[in-house]
């Protein structure tokens, strides 16, 4: 097939009713600026870039457009085509985007671009005005792919003797772009020949246990590795039909898209190049992808090291949490080893620079620490309680607390942190010229100067807001040095200082941590009061005196007891907890709750988002996800407000007692004839 109206060129005629924009979402997380990949013309644009390197085609004039594909980044897959193959072989790749992949490889094979001999190289060249964006002569050939940004364009050359390949202009950057590995012309055909004939390659679930226990990764997140590295960028991330074959559930397939969201394209494409076996026929015997696994596992390691494996059962009850801010893997992470982790791993030197927003904190070193510690302060902090009371005794997790609390404590005292204290109440005043006899005179004086008026006293810095594009004024902000908050009157200065606290969460969590509510929790974790196995939820085995003070002085057994101490207490004691938590069989937690409806302690209903048949008496206060509805008389209890609809939509508060403590003081409430009632 020759030029066609269009003036696209290639030398198949099928791929020109492929390329469209699926070519961009098969290809998503391998590839950058995935906008740029929505036009028609992707396939063929790289055929043609080939075949002009390789002296078999020339463009109808000297001037001609070799095409686009992308952004140009697609260049990245010389040497590392091996990542496209294995996502191409996968089963849960949906079929519109496996037979561009597979074009893709065709193209790929026929093509110089997987010759081990050929000698490319690609970076950044500034070309003027009126250049050529393609040239080739006996030395070689240079093509510039992608988009113009300021007269520069990435390009890719080939050398084809001892001299430097022609040029295109002012070379700003290069990399060497030869390397061995997989993805012969012939490997590429020979898989391309198997999937069409045999199929998808079959799952394997036993790869993707190997290769979690390789590397410490989630299952959900393994299993899109070995998928070829699926990402979010599209909607919908995964159909209901690719999930089935990774046996994922939704909230699990997008937790593991998360716990690998910050790698890069040319990470992904480095990880996987290289793991698919020599014979690509290899693949469909068994045992062939716990082959690919293992290959894997050692390549995550040389690059990311490997993580403690948690046991699954604590994986997925930390992706039930759905944080925003971390995967269930990172989460994990930080408590089983806190030191290896970003944000954690070293003090965070930070200082206030300017943004089009106004100032922010920033880290000196410019490689986000400050950000990863503070995704890391805010999940820690209000899950530390659940991890605490709802993991069992003896779980990696769990055991971890104590250290990972004493490490944030020691990040926390870095003279150097700065963390985000929220605005300006506007009762103490709108701008930093009414703060001065609150906060002093002194400036904040950093590596940039700012571009508006503050303040800095040591603890706190204060800086005026920013006239945004339409015109409004941003609020005063506050910014605070953890190392240097306590008791005095600078730091009363500071809270006295702020807006509502309930939406700047960083220096409650700070006097939290420093406090004596923390201090009790993790001396409870370290005093291994607890058999390992066992809840501290279960009052049984956390509270066994008053458990037998509470059957003896209600005249029932110790099993309905426990259970009338769960529902007053915790939040959300469903019966899939509780019969977790207490080692109950159906029959047995059936049995306790039909005791306490006999006497009238519970009632019961069907509620919303409840989870459990009996309940206290009394008002029940409803909240929509992720929020938890509740009976009324424990809310109070447990201290959570009531937004202003009256639903319970605030996030729980930090707790101020430990789990014996709690239950105690509910029995307390009760035994002085302030429990619920109807």
């Amino acid at each position: 097939m020759e030029t066609t109206a269009t003036g696209l060129v290639t030398a198949r005629a099928e791929v020109a009713a492929l390329d469209d924009y699926h070519v961009g979402a098969a290809l998503d997380g391998l590839v950058d600026g995935s906008g740029h990949w929505m036009d028609k013309g992707a396939l063929a644009g790289i055929e043609r870039h080939g075949r002009y390197m390789a002296g078999t085609w020339d463009p109808p004039t000297p001037d001609g457009e070799l095409g686009r594909a992308g952004e140009g980044s697609w260049a990245r897959f010389i040497g590392r085509i091996g990542t496209v193959a294995l996502r191409a072989a996968a089963p849960s790749t949906r079929e519109k985007r496996r037979q561009r992949l597979l074009a893709l490889l065709e193209i790929w094979a026929d093509g110089p671009f997987c010759d081990p001999e050929a000698r490319f190289r690609t970076g950044l060249v500034r070309i003027a005005d009126g250049d050529p964006i393609a040239v080739r002569d006996e030395r070689g050939a240079a093509v510039a792919v992608g988009w113009n940004r300021d007269r520069l364009r990435k390009f890719v050359d080939l050398r084809t003797g001892d001299a430097d390949a022609p040029s295109l202009g002012v070379i700003e950057e290069v990399t060497d772009a030869s390397r061995g590995g997989w993805g012969s012309a012939e490997q590429l055909r020979r898989l391309v020949g198997l999937v069409r004939e045999r199929g998808p390659v079959p799952w394997d679930p036993q790869a993707v246990a190997a290769l979690r226990e390789g590397t410490g990764m989630g299952r959900a997140a393994a299993s899109l590795v070995l998928a070829g590295m699926h990402v979010r960028g599209r909607i919908p991330f995964l159909e209901n039909s690719e999930r089935e074959i990774l046996r994922l559930k939704v909230a699990e397939a997008e937790d593991g898209a998360s716990e690998h969201a910050r790698l890069t394209s040319l990470e992904r494409l480095e990880l996987l190049a290289d793991v698919l076996p020599e014979d690509p026929a290899e693949l469909w015997e068994p045992g062939g992808m716990r082959a690919v696994a293992e290959r894997l596992a050692e390549a995550w390691r040389v690059r990311r090291g490997r993580r403690t494996v948690v046991p699954e059962r604590t994986h997925n009850a930390v992706v039930e949490l759905q944080m925003l801010r971390l995967s269930a893997a990172d989460f994990c992470a930080a408590f089983t080893n806190p030191t290896a982790e970003p944000g954690l791993s070293a003090p965070a030197d930070t200082w206030i620079k300017n943004t089009d927003h106004g100032p922010m904190v920033t880290d000196a070193n410019a490689r986000g620490d400050v950000a990863r510690f503070e995704d890391r302060l805010l999940s820690i902090v209000p899950n530390l309680f659940w991890v605490y009371a709802e993991l069992p005794a003896g779980d990696l997790v769990r055991e971890g607390a104590p250290g990972l609390v004493r490490v944030v404590q020691e990040r926390l005292n870095h003279p150097g942190l700065l963390l985000d204290a929220g605005t300006l109440n506007r009762k103490v005043g709108a701008s930093v010229a009414e703060l001065h006899e609150r906060f002093g005179y002194q400036p904040y004086a950093g590596p940039e100067r700012l571009d508006v008026a503050s303040i800095d006293d040591g603890l706190t810095v204060v800086t005026d807001g920013v006239v945004d594009r339409r015109g409004d004024l941003s609020r005063t902000r506050l910014f605070f040095r953890p190392a240097f908050y306590g008791a005095d009157e600078r730091s009363r200065a500071l809270t006295g200082a702020r807006a509502d606290s309930r939406y700047d969460r960083e220096l409650g969590y700070v006097e939290w941590l420093r406090g004596p509510d923390c201090a009790r929790i993790v001396e409870r974790i370290e005093s291994a009061a607890l058999p390992v196995g066992a809840y501290e939820t279960n009052p049984a085995a956390s509270a066994p005196d008053l458990l037998a003070q509470v059957a003896g002085k209600l005249g029932i057994d110790e099993d309905a007891a426990a259970l009338y101490l769960q529902l007053l207490v915790l939040p959300a004691p469903t019966d899939r907890s509780v019969r977790a938590w207490n080692g109950w069989k159906t029959a047995q937690h059936q049995t306790a709750a039909a005791v306490l409806v006999e006497r009238g302690l519970v009632v019961e209903d069907k509620r919303p988002r409840a989870g459990r048949q009996v309940f206290l008496p009394g008002e029940w206060i409803h909240a929509k996800k992720p929020y938890q509805p509740m009976e009324a008389w424990k809310a109070d209890l447990i201290g959570v407000e009531r937004s202003y609809n009256g639903r319970l939509e605030n996030p729980l508060p930090l707790p101020t007692r430990t789990m014996p403590e709690l239950f105690a003081h509910a029995w307390a409430l009760v035994e002085g004839g302030r429990g619920p009632s109807a």
